[in-house]
Formats: structure tokens, sequence, C-alpha cells
């Protein structure tokens, strides 16, 4: 059996984990008052957060995307995970660009209402990501690569 780990889905994954440790670091520093590096920081993660999301966008419509290799009776418990992670990555981005909108325009008491929940939204999206990786990669070896509504959904 060939388990290796294929480099994209690495490369991809590593991106979003480097974009929420910088929206952590950035939450730190408006902690602290550190407004300008707060600034940076936080365009930083953005910045990481389109990286992946190009390279995820550019493998799904190029190469297509990993279906679930592991054991026929959690697969429905993986799918329901899966779009459970979707959803909040989705809704994760939306609110990412509204929240460096807000940021951006120094609409600050939007800015400041948004932020937080901006924030453990990502982290969530970025802990279900890992999570997901390692289950398509790590943990089970991958399934076949295939179009994203046969991946996700089996059909």
């Amino acid at each position: 059996m060939d388990y290796s780990i294929p480099i994209l889905p690495t490369i991809s994954t590593f991106f979003i984990v480097l974009s929420a440790i910088f929206v952590g670091i950035g939450w730190y520093l408006i902690s602290k008052r550190k407004i300008e590096a707060h600034k940076k920081t936080m365009l930083l993660a953005a910045v990481f957060a389109i990286i992946f999301f190009i390279i995820y966008a550019s493998r799904t419509i190029f190469v297509g995307n990993t279906s679930f290799g592991g054991p026929d009776n959690i697969k429905i418990y993986y799918t329901l995970f899966l779009l459970f992670h979707i959803t909040l990555a989705t809704i994760g981005a939306v609110m990412g660009i509204i929240t460096l909108w807000t940021g951006y325009k120094n609409n600050l008491s939007k800015h400041r209402k948004l932020g937080p929940i901006t924030s453990i939204i990502w982290f969530s999206t970025g802990i279900t990501g890992v999570a997901v990786y390692l289950l398509l990669y790590v943990i089970y070896q991958g399934g076949e690569t295939t179009s994203v509504f046969k991946a996700i959904l089996g059909f």
C-alpha cells in the first residue's frame, strides 16, 4: 500500500493553518492596542487564506477532489463532518472579507463586533480543515480523485 502524502493538499493545509495562527497573533496584538501590527498581521492572515484558496480551487478544477478512502461504516460521519467544515469555511470566508473591509474602512464599531466572532469561526475552520486533511491523507489512504460532487456526496 502506498501511503504517500500528496503535495498540494499538504501545502494548502499548511497555508490555512498559517492563516489561523496569524489571526490568533492579530487578536493578541489588538488586545495589547498594537493597532498597526494588528493590521499587518491580519492582512498577512488574509494573504495566507487567499493562497490556500488558490491552491485548493486550482486542484479542484484541474485535478479533482479526493474521495474518502476510509471504512464504509464511518463514511457517513466523515461526509457530515466535511459538510459542516465546508459550511463553516464558507461562512468564515464571507465574514472574514466583511471584517477586513470594516477594518479597512475604519468602521470600528462593526469591526470590533465582527472580529471576535469571525476569528472563532476561522479557528474552527482551520481545526476542522486539518481534521479533514488527516482523515483523507494520513489516518486513511485517500480514495479516488474525482469530481467535487462525487468526492463529497458520493455521486
